[in-house]
């Protein structure tokens, strides 16, 4: 193709246009968000169709022996110490945590200067979590120590190049931490590992980019490759890198968020008609009350305790239901009060702002039985005082099918209730009595219920808390499934997706002048057997860490080694780029911190928040020496090579000009009228949001009460079951040091939480060794040497850090109706080793175990 002038060059990267007469809504009112129902690529049928094989069990022990490149992270500890949980979350040490993360990796003057530009309105974007920015004032620290770790790996001084790669083969980079890998640095120039070699070594991108054209259109058909997708790629690469999948030939376009929320787009698409949330941030500020399930917002999603302390201040009520109290579920030290002179001292010597009112220790996959139990005494409330507790005209003028609901739930026996939920009645009565005369009604939820094997089903019931309540599409009151990965709702705007509406193939035919593939394409559990069969031979990661983010390590493993190229897109090392096809691929981007110049001038991306806002993201940081593209110019120059004459997209106008790339998402996603001029505007723009102003559009135009029989998931009684977690210190797969300070565990991440009860039956003493088996349809899996620790949990659950305990998960177990996998429910027995690991040691020590 020959190169041409991009389009209005002299408007790339601009901000001139942005003013301060951007619509902002204050609290209360409602964003100007258009009208036009925007994409979210959910589907409201579910996955029935799903390749539910089992698949065979992998050897989890054998294969750390039998494979030089380890696919599980080394088994030696690091050194364990045990402290008292936190009680309360951020604080002093919050802020001088952030600080040494920030200088210790970025420098003091680059690790400075990103800070004070991060989630500004004239700065980027953080790459870590969803959580959205305010609307108006936005803090000169507007930040959160999960974010200034994520943005201090992301802008690390440290590099590797090709030296650092001679120096270390593969198999030698497996036996690094999982830390180690990441804090090794950023890579500099592309590399490659060819046939039967046993290290990266440097290579030129167009023999990179030929490579993959090779490779790909070797293939006897497109869909003979997968494309993954990190939700932490922005908009504008997301955009190129589908639209060249689909020029390609195949919908596999896999991506994180099949593991982490699809549970929730399945739920919500089918009862509210959009698969995102319906708050904005100000609604927290409006709330009675804030219902928090599944979800640990004080380390995962930090800067949301900046709005529960609000809530909370103008006299919101806040439950929160969660299997462990977690420092940021009891109390929040807001940093920024420490600048406030009223309140820095009470602040400094105090515990800070109460953030739970009533705690629900939930068993795992019980919530759904709670929120039963909590509906049926709503139901006898309004019994006692009709036309006070459910709200009968909204539900008669905007839902459907609430007779069957209303008997389903009726129906539901107290003792099944109480028995899969693990909560006494009174306190399923002491939530209904917060709940029952208030209408500014927030539910928040995260992978802790996405996750379990009644995923769909216990959000559903969410929503038919909502609905009875008349607590969505008004100020105050709504849906907020919260986000992982900075874009990942984003990306599935973008149509990151792998089974497309009509309306959007169509759309991209009318654009581009190709015809799209129909055929629905494969997820990532899909993906994973497609390619463990064979019937996968290139598997592309455009950011991520597939390896250790899907379950089933060792049968990842197995589908990586089966390729015929791997192709891994990324800044950083990680463990998923180590197990690798026959030939292998790492081509090193910028990152979003950094500035990022096309023949234009200086370009800036934008990403999508979990309240719908996409905003401008534009990099402030000098790149660092080396050999790096961006994001943008490695697809565009991927497609551009592969597809040669059988494409009449302009990729070259694309890579110089951004703004090109914009231009084709206004033409082809509803809600991006405009978008080159909106995003210019401090602060971006709403998406349009049906559910938000009571326009559900379901196929019968109505909010659907979910009417499902409660499925009890039952175990042996010498089985518990498993759940993973987050420490402190990692976001997702990256791990960025080895302490958990808020759970009082510090040095070490190969540990099992543990109810008291349940070690004491099984004969287990504090920092004992212990193997885990997990159990699936008659098959075993086993992980080696866990330290198990003491914790305030339910009784038969069990709670490990991922991706170390991934290798437990069975591939084919997956929630209902989503196909996404079930790390929370994973069903184990625990067996103690006849060793100890003393306190601060490595080393263990041999004791008796009883007969």
């Amino acid at each position: 193709m020959e190169k041409s002038p991009a389009q209005e060059p002299d408007k790339s990267g601009k901000t001139h246009e942005q003013t301060v007469t951007n619509n902002v809504p204050v609290s209360g009112q409602r964003p100007d968000q258009g009208a036009a129902p925007t994409n979210d690529h959910y589907d409201n049928g579910g996955k029935g169709d799903a390749d539910k094989r089992i698949m065979e069990a992998p050897d989890t022990l054998g294969a750390k022996h039998k494979f030089p490149v380890l696919a599980q992270p080394p088994e030696e500890f690091t050194g364990l110490k045990l402290g008292k949980p936190f009680k309360t979350a951020a604080g002093v040490e919050a802020v001088l945590k952030s600080m040494q993360f920030s200088w210790g990796e970025a420098g003091l003057v680059r690790g400075t200067h990103a800070l004070t530009k991060l989630n500004q309105k004239d700065g980027f974007d953080c790459s870590s979590c969803a959580w959205p920015d305010p609307d108006d004032h936005r803090s000169v620290a507007e930040f959160c120590e999960n974010g200034a770790k994520a943005t201090a790996s992301d802008t690390d001084h440290r590099t590797i190049g090709p030296d650092f790669f001679a120096q270390h083969s593969v198999a030698d980079l497996s036996r690094f931490t999982d830390r180690d890998l990441n804090n090794a640095g950023r890579i500099t120039h592309p590399m490659v590992l060819r046939p039967g070699t046993t290290h990266y070594t440097p290579i030129s991108w167009p023999e990179a980019f030929r490579i993959v054209a090779d490779e790909l259109n070797a293939l006897q058909s497109p869909d003979e490759a997968a494309f993954y997708t990190s939700g932490k790629v922005p908009n504008e690469p997301a955009y190129a890198y589908q639209l060249f999948v689909r020029e390609f030939g195949t919908n596999n376009l896999p991506d994180c968020s099949n593991m982490c929320h699809e549970s929730s787009g399945a739920a919500l698409t089918n009862t509210t008609g959009l698969g995102k949330g319906s708050v904005t941030l100000n609604d927290f500020y409006e709330a009675e009350v804030i219902i928090i399930m599944g979800q640990n917002p004080g380390t995962n999603h930090p800067r949301m305790l900046t709005a529960l302390q609000k809530a909370k201040r103008n006299g919101a009520k806040i439950i929160a239901v969660n299997p462990l109290m977690e420092a940021g579920l009891n109390h929040f030290k807001n940093p920024q009060d420490f600048m406030n002179p009223l309140r820095a001292i009470g602040t400094l010597v105090g515990d800070g702002t109460q953030i739970t009112d009533l705690w629900l220790q939930v068993r795992v996959n019980g919530d759904m039985a709670v929120l039963r139990g909590i509906m049926k005494y709503l139901f006898e409330a309004e019994e006692n005082n009709p036309g006070q507790v459910i709200d009968y005209d909204f539900i008669k003028e905007y839902t459907a099918h609430f007779d069957e609901f209303k008997e389903e739930i009726l129906n539901t026996s107290w003792e099944d209730i109480e028995e899969m939920g693990g909560i006494p009645r009174q306190q399923l009565l002491d939530a209904a009595n917060i709940i029952a005369n208030k209408k500014k009604i927030i539910t928040c939820w995260a992978m802790g219920l996405t996750q379990q094997k009644n995923a769909v089903y216990s959000i559903g019931e969410i929503v038919n808390l909502h609905l009875i309540k008349g607590a969505v599409g008004i100020p105050g009151a709504g849906l907020c499934p919260v986000r992982g990965h900075s874009n990942v709702q984003g990306d599935r705007t973008m149509g990151i997706w792998e089974r497309p509406s009509p309306q959007f193939l169509d759309a991209l035919e009318n654009e581009f002048d190709f015809s799209p593939p129909r055929e629905h394409g494969l997820d990532s559990v899909e993906s994973a057997k497609a390619m463990h069969d064979g019937r996968i031979k290139v598997f592309m990661s455009f950011g991520g860490n597939f390896l250790s983010a899907m379950p089933d390590t060792e049968f990842i493993a197995e589908c990586m080694r089966k390729q015929r190229l791997t192709v891994f897109i990324a800044p950083k090392l990680n463990r998923g780029h180590l197990v690798t096809g026959e030939t292998s691929l790492l081509l090193p981007c910028l990152v979003r911190s950094e500035v990022d110049n096309q023949k234009t001038g200086q370009q800036f991306v934008t990403c999508e928040n979990s309240m719908g806002v996409v905003s401008m993201s534009k990099g402030i940081l000098k790149p660092l020496e080396g050999d790096m593209l961006s994001e943008t110019a490695i697809v565009c120059g991927i497609a551009l090579t592969t597809l040669e004459g059988r494409t009449k997209t302009d990729w070259v106008a694309m890579t110089e000009n951004y703004d090109v790339i914009r231009n084709h998402i206004e033409r082809t996603i509803p809600g991006f009228e405009k978008f080159n001029e909106k995003v210019r505007h401090p602060g971006g723009f709403y998406l349009p949001n049906g559910p938000r102003e009571r326009k559900f559009t379901t196929d019968n135009a109505k909010a659907n009460f979910t009417v499902t029989e409660m499925k009890k998931h039952t175990v042996e009684p010498d089985q518990l079951v498993l759940f993973s977690l987050r420490s402190h210190d990692q976001f997702n797969t990256t791990v960025y040091d080895y302490n958990d300070r808020y759970r009082g565990v510090y040095g070490e991440r190969r540990v099992i939480f543990m109810n008291p009860r349940d070690m004491k039956e099984r004969g287990i003493k504090e920092r004992q060794l212990v193997n885990i088996t997990s159990h699936f349809e008659g098959q075993k899996r086993m992980a080696e040497r866990f330290v198990a620790i003491p914790y305030d949990m339910p009784k038969g659950n069990c709670g490990a850090y991922y991706p170390e305990m991934n290798v437990l998960v069975p591939v084919a177990s997956v929630a209902d109706v989503s196909n996404q996998p079930t790390s929370k429910w994973v069903v184990v027995t625990v067996e103690p080793v006849a060793e100890i690991l003393p306190e601060g040691t490595t080393k263990t020590e041999r004791i008796a175990v009883p007969a």
